[in-house]
C-alpha cells in the first residue's frame, strides 16, 4: 500500500468513526426525549391520580352562598327538579324558572288533579281522570294532546311523544301520540287477555314501550312486564310485542327506563333489570323480604329505602347500578323529604339538612340549611347546588 493509499483509507475510516458516532448521539439524544417524556408523564398521572384520590376522600365541612336571587314560592304549587331548572306546578298551570329565578315560560291551564313526568328537559302534565295533556321542554310549550276517553296514567319521552293509558269501561286503551296530539300507536287491552296496564315507561327515544299488566289467572294473581318495540324490529309482531316476562303473586308496580336500552321495574318483593334497545331481556334481578319504602331513581343508579333491621340506624338505601348488581348500602337516620343522585354523589335531605355521600357510601358532607329547602338541585358543577326556598333561590358550594 503506497502512502497515497494509506491516508485515503486513514480519512474513509475517520469519516466512518465520525458517522457512526454522530448516529449514536442522534440515537442516544432520542432515548434521553423519550425517557424524560415517559418521566413527566408518569410524574403527570401520578399527580392527578393523587389529586383525584385527593378529591375522593376529601371531606366537607362547610357550604357557603354562591348567589342568592330573591323571589316567591307560589302558593299550593308543587316544586320539582327539571333539568337544571326549577318547574312549578298546580292545578292552575304550570312555569319554570332558571337556577338565577328569571321565568322561562309559564303555562295556564284548569285541572283537578295534575299528574307530570320528565323525561331528560321534557314534561308532560296531565289531568287524572281528565282528557288534557301538555308537554313542555326547558323552553317552552311543545304541543297538547285532547284525548276522548278518561286519562289513568301517562310517560314522555325526550322527543315528546307520550304513551297515555284511557280507560273506557271493560276496555282500556294505550295510545301514543306525537307533541301535536297525533294518533301513533294504538293497543287494546283487556282484563281477560292481557290485564290491566299498571305502570308504563317509554325509552328516551320513544323506541321502547314497557308495560307492567296486573291481571288474575286462575284465581291467582300476576303481574306481566312487557316490551313493545315501535321501530323495524316491532312492525311485523302483533301491536309491537317483542318480549315479556311474568311474575307470580307479586304487584310490579313501577317500571322505568334509565337510559335508551336499560330499564328497571321495582315489585312488592323484588327489583328486576333488563336491557336490550331492540327485545329487551332480564339481566338480573334481586329479591328481598322487606318492604320498600320510597324508590329513587338517576342517570345511572337505582336507590330503595328500606328500615334498617341492624340497629345502627333507622333507613337503609340500598344503590344498584344500571347492570343490576346491588353496589352500596348507606345506613342513615334523617327524615328525609327527597333524595337525589347526581354523577357519582347521593344527596339525602329534609328541609333543614342534608347529607351528600359519594357511591363508595363515604359521607362527604353532612349540615344544615340557613332557611327552609323546598327543593334541592344538583348543577354541572361538583358539589355545587340550587336552593329553592320560599324567598329565595341560592346557590351553595360545599367547602
Amino acid at each position: 500500500m503506497n502512502i497515497r493509499d494509506y491516508f485515503r483509507n486513514k480519512k474513509k475510516n475517520k469519516e466512518k468513526i465520525s458517522r457512526v458516532s454522530y448516529l449514536e448521539k442522534i440515537k442516544s439524544h432520542k432515548f434521553m426525549i423519550f425517557y424524560r417524556s415517559l418521566l413527566l408523564f408518569i410524574l403527570v398521572t401520578a399527580a392527578v391520580a393523587l389529586f383525584l384520590i385527593q378529591w375522593k376522600n376529601k371531606i366537607f365541612t362547610d357550604s357557603v352562598t354562591v348567589s342568592s336571587i330573591a323571589t316567591t314560592k307560589p302558593q299550593n304549587g308543587n316544586l320539582v327538579a327539571f333539568s337544571e331548572y326549577i318547574l312549578t306546578y298546580s292545578k292552575d298551570g304550570a312555569s319554570c324558572m332558571d337556577g338565577n329565578g328569571n321565568a322561562v315560560w309559564n303555562e295556564t291551564f284548569e285541572m283537578q288533579n295534575p299528574m307530570i313526568d320528565i323525561c331528560q328537559n321534557v314534561v308532560a302534565i296531565g289531568d287524572y281522570n281528565g282528557r288534557n295533556i301538555y308537554i313542555m321542554n326547558t323552553s317552552g310549550l311543545l304541543g297538547q294532546i285532547t284525548t276522548n276517553r278518561p286519562i289513568r296514567n301517562f310517560c314522555v319521552a325526550s322527543n315528546g311523544v307520550v304513551a297515555v293509558v284511557l280507560d273506557d269501561s271493560d276496555l282500556t286503551y294505550i295510545y301514543l301520540y306525537d307533541t301535536k296530539g297525533k294518533e301513533l300507536v294504538r293497543i287494546r287491552t283487556t282484563m281477560k287477555d292481557s290485564g290491566y296496564p299498571f305502570s308504563l315507561s317509554l325509552s328516551p327515544n320513544g323506541m321502547l314501550l314497557c308495560v307492567s299488566y296486573l291481571f288474575v289467572d286462575s284465581g291467582e294473581l300476576k303481574s306481566s312486564v312487557a316490551f313493545y318495540n315501535f321501530g323495524e324490529v316491532g312492525q311485523n309482531q302483533t301491536d309491537n310485542y317483542v318480549s315479556g316476562y311474568d311474575y307470580l303473586d307479586v304487584v310490579v308496580g313501577y317500571t322505568r327506563f334509565l337510559d335508551e336500552k336499560t330499564l328497571f321495574a321495582v315489585s312488592d318483593d323484588r327489583i328486576m333489570f333488563f336491557e336490550g334497545t331492540q327485545i329487551p331481556v332480564n339481566i338480573g334481578e334481586r329479591l328481598f323480604s322487606e318492604d320498600v319504602q320510597k324508590l329513587y331513581y338517576g342517570k345511572k343508579h337505582v336507590g330503595l329505602v328500606f328500615n334498617s333491621t341492624d340497629g345502627n340506624s333507622r333507613y337503609r338505601l340500598d344503590i344498584y347500578n344500571k347492570a343490576g348488581q346491588l353496589c352500596q348500602s348507606i345506613g342513615f337516620d334523617m327524615e328525609y323529604t327527597d333524595i337525589v343522585f347526581a354523577e357519582d354523589q347521593v344527596i339525602i335531605y329534609n328541609e333543614s339538612e342534608c347529607q351528600v355521600y359519594n357511591m363508595n357510601g363515604v359521607e362527604k358532607y353532612s349540615g344544615y340549611f340557613e332557611k327552609a329547602v323546598y327543593a334541592l338541585i344538583p348543577t354541572s358543577s361538583s358539589y355545587r347546588y340550587i336552593l329553592v326556598t320560599a324567598d329565595s333561590i341560592d346557590t351553595i358550594e360545599l367547602k
